[in-house]
């Protein structure tokens, strides 16, 4: 079934990328968005020597909220790109190995080949409380210096990323190479694609946007405007892949029901789109045409081109993972990937592909409960800070609130007396890990104390996990981390049915798939970590990067090692 939504006229008449599946059509035929074409240029016949010879263009793709349980899940129906990338390097059990799997942190170590300990993204959202604004929750991708705006209406910005991206690094060690990022989330965009971009590009719920100031490059207008026609018309359903068919069951949560959707959509309906297959093949299609239309891996250096997919997450909170919904995404996904490498190929590039995620998830409790899932419940209104502030208020005797949070980060009132502040901390901590739900109350000083592990992330501790996103300039005062399959929904009667955020494995563990065309396809089961793909992408293009949290993971199983000083 491919992908055919509205086809998005790159540069040449002859180069397509469609955006959704052919026998999903519209009420009335799309347009096709034409631009100028610049003069054409014949494809050049690619015979790498893989590892030797560095590819000129470096494609990262992140699969937001892609589970290595989703991975397994459909590896075996795949038939487009991912079905491509199994035929490399295969990594099942890759790890974002710190305790705070959200999209933020995950994001920070993809490229950076550094913890959130070390990129300082501990959370998509922690507190500053000297902020200068009354709203003292950051947004990590935000710069809260910016009059006027507050964590939900703010400004873009990269400032809070402490440590180089990988373009960065080889933007600075070759001043030619160009950094691009493209995403469905600005904070993916803008973590994977650091603090020196040639472009950078993301869905703002409404169109594709940038930086202030930034022209806008014809690809981008194209893709724009071949989204809001789009967008413009209704949706019918798409079709059920017969392999979908066992999972088309009902399921009630809060009077609604989930489990037999298939992406229908009413004109003009941003919200369903940016939850939907055509959210991201519209992303591809706009990174096919910066690549196209810059001429990136075309110069004697290697480009870079990351690309953030993130309708998979959107999906996976608002309609839960084992429907027909999460099934249709995985197989349009499968194919939209597998049109963009086929226009890659067809541009005469020599590339290299890594495809990983920010983050795991798990099914909704409901559905989970009807499995007969042990442990699966919401949490309860008593583990949330508001109670257990309420309660600290009252034996203390205080003048409240005296705890603030964000994200499982517990912060008490500065303007407490020391002592105060003491006794307060210590009564948080007791109560919170009274709970019969909660896991853990560590203290930032607890988990200051932990040294960074170094042993298989698999058997870190939870204070070791802890630790891999500690920022002391940024973490909490104390970290609450719940049970497993306790989710941090209260209620999903008004907002998302299922979520991610846990220190435990079904959110911890990722998939990273590594291909180029040449190389001799293998499969790693034990595990490793997100941290060890940039340094692993350095190595195919000979850059030396030094201190890093990751290691360079060796992609050639024969006698020459991808990796320096690797032994044989």
């Amino acid at each position: 079934m491919k992908a055919m939504f509205a086809a998005v006229l790159f540069s040449t008449a002859a180069t397509l990328l469609p955006l959704a599946p052919a026998a999903a059509q519209q009420a009335s035929p799309p347009p096709t968005v034409t631009a100028p074409p610049p003069p054409a240029v014949a494809p050049t016949p690619i015979t790498p020597l893989f590892p030797r010879t560095p590819p000129k263009l470096i494609v990262a793709i992140s699969v937001d909220q892609f589970s290595a349980d989703l991975f397994q899940q459909y590896r075996n129906h795949f038939t487009g790109g991912f079905a491509r990338l199994l035929t490399g390097a295969v990594f099942p059990s890759g790890y974002q190995s710190h305790a705070a799997t959200e999209t933020c942190p995950g994001h920070s170590t993809i490229l950076t080949g550094m913890r959130p300990a070390h990129t300082g993204i501990v959370a998509n959202n922690w507190i500053n409380q000297s902020a200068p604004r009354a709203d003292k929750i950051v947004y990590c991708a935000e710069d809260e210096s910016v009059a006027g705006m507050n964590h939900d209406t703010y400004t873009v910005s990269d400032t809070h990323l402490k440590v180089p991206t990988l373009g960065e690094m080889m933007k600075a060690a070759d001043p030619r190479t160009r950094v691009v990022s493209v995403a469905g989330k600005d904070r993916a965009a803008v973590m994977m694609g650091g603090h020196k971009v040639d472009e950078l590009w993301w869905w703002d719920g409404k169109t594709y946007t940038s930086y202030a100031g930034r022209a806008v490059p014809r690809a981008v207008q194209r893709g724009r405007d071949a989204v809001a026609a789009m967008i413009a018309r209704p949706q019918a359903a798409l079709p059920l892949p017969g392999f979908c068919k066992p999972l088309d069951r009902p399921i009630t949560v809060a009077g609604r029901a989930y489990g037999q959707g298939r992406f229908e959509r009413a004109a003009g309906d941003l919200k369903a789109f940016r939850a939907s297959p055509a959210s991201d093949a519209a992303v591809f299609a706009i990174a096919a045409g910066l690549i196209q239309d810059m001429g990136l891996g075309k110069g004697p250096q290697t480009d870079i081109i990351d690309i953030g997919a993130s309708a998979t997450d959107y999906i996976g909170h608002s309609l839960g993972t084992q429907g027909t919904e999460m099934c249709i995404q995985m197989d349009q996904l499968d194919q939209t990937i597998g049109s963009f490498l086929d226009a890659l190929d067809s541009f005469g590039i020599d590339y290299e592909v890594m495809l990983t995620a920010d983050h795991g998830a798990h099914d909704m409790t409901e559905r989970q409960q009807q499995r007969a899932m042990p442990m699966e419940e919401h949490v309860s209104a008593d583990a949330s800070i508001k109670a257990v502030d309420a309660a600290i208020v009252k034996a203390l005797g205080l003048k409240g609130p005296v705890l603030l949070g964000a994200e499982g980060d517990v912060y008490v009132d500065r303007d407490l007396p020391p002592a105060t502040r003491v006794r307060v901390l210590a009564e948080a901590q007791r109560r919170f890990a009274a709970l019969p739900q909660v896991a853990a109350a560590l203290t930032r000083a607890q988990i200051a104390a932990t040294p960074l592990a170094t042993t298989p992330p698999e058997t870190w501790t939870l204070a070791e996990r802890a630790r891999a996103s500690f920022d002391p300039d940024r973490s909490g005062d104390l970290l609450v981390l719940l049970k497993p399959r306790v989710t941090t929904i209260e209620t999903p009667a008004t907002g998302y049915v299922e979520t991610h955020g846990s220190p435990w494995d079904y959110d911890r563990r990722v998939p990273i798939l590594f291909w180029r065309r040449g190389m001799t396809g293998f499969e790693q089961p034990l595990s490793v970590e997100t941290v060890d793909i940039a340094p692993t992408l350095a190595a195919t293009i000979a850059l030396p990067v030094h201190g890093l949290d990751g290691r360079c993971l060796d992609l050639d199983p024969g006698a020459t090692s991808t990796c320096p000083n690797a032994p044989r």
